[in-house]
């Protein structure tokens, strides 16, 4: 936990500044419109996702796109009367496509750091994660992160899980456009270890694949937020206000325990404290 609460603190002040201004920002725009819906209420908005990231969004049994993040942006939708329809791109894409605004937005698991903060414009943050160790069910060995040293890790392209992999001493990385490929290379043994989102790993494990487990503590703590064009400050609004309108009546709340099991954190950097 020490190691997550300093792997945590720079990026929360960075956050808090940036949080601070946005809900600024969304006070403004409700004063300006009288508490009406947003200036994007009923335009066609194009959100971006890697849609195989569960429990955030992939394809369920009957072929429609589902998750976490699908049904949050279902329900800001229905709250701000938004019409953001999520479209799947390779997750590396997702920044690039977003500072050349060639899409409305972007939702898939994706963490707020300094350096995609320069980029483009994050929402107060909705998820608080952290990057994990899994191995074979097996492998007694590798314990946590200390213990990666040389070995051949697996990551996703353009994630902080990769960042973290860097870190790590004589190791050989093996990058994948999804982490679908991560998973089955370390069940076969190709890989040593991946290193990946905390609940993308539980939920793989929860989906009865018990040839893998975690070990060791989350090496991070990171907050997801909702990225948007820097050109386009009216959609972020609109997304904030969203988020605030589901937190305060209970939706948000009731979409974490449904994907999650668990109650959400009372509050994350930016939020007001009740």
């Amino acid at each position: 936990m020490k190691k997550i609460f300093r792997a945590g603190l720079v990026l929360f002040t960075v956050l808090a500044m940036v949080f601070a201004l946005a809900g600024c920002g969304g006070e403004q725009a409700n004063d300006a419109n009288n508490g009406q819906t947003p200036a994007t209420a009923g335009d066609k908005l194009v959100f971006g996702s890697d849609t195989s990231y569960a429990p955030f969004e992939f394809s369920g049994a009957d072929g429609k796109l589902t998750g976490f993040d699908v049904e949050l942006i279902a329900a800001i939708n229905e709250a701000v009367g938004t019409n953001i329809e999520i479209i799947s791109y390779d997750f590396k894409g997702l920044v690039p496509a977003l500072e050349t605004a060639s899409i409305d937005g972007a939702i898939s698991a994706m963490t707020i750091t300094e350096d995609r903060l320069k980029k483009v414009d994050f929402s107060m943050p909705y998820y608080l994660s952290g990057q994990s160790v899994a191995v074979q069910a097996k492998n007694e060995t590798i314990k946590g992160f200390d213990d990666l040293e040389g070995k051949k890790i697996g990551v996703q392209t353009g994630t902080t899980g990769e960042i973290e992999a860097n870190k790590v001493p004589n190791a050989n990385i093996i990058s994948y456009d999804t982490m679908d490929g991560g998973f089955m290379d370390l069940n076969n043994g190709a890989i040593d270890a991946i290193i990946c989102d905390f609940p993308v790993v539980a939920y793989y494990i929860n989906q009865g694949n018990d040839g893998i487990k975690i070990v060791g503590d989350m090496q991070t703590s990171e907050h997801y937020g909702i990225a948007v064009p820097k050109q386009k400050p009216e959609v972020l609004e609109a997304v904030n206000e969203g988020l605030r309108i589901l937190k305060e009546n209970g939706k948000y709340a009731e979409l974490y325990k449904k994907w999650f099991g668990v109650e959400p954190p009372e509050y994350l950097p930016g939020e007001p404290q009740s």
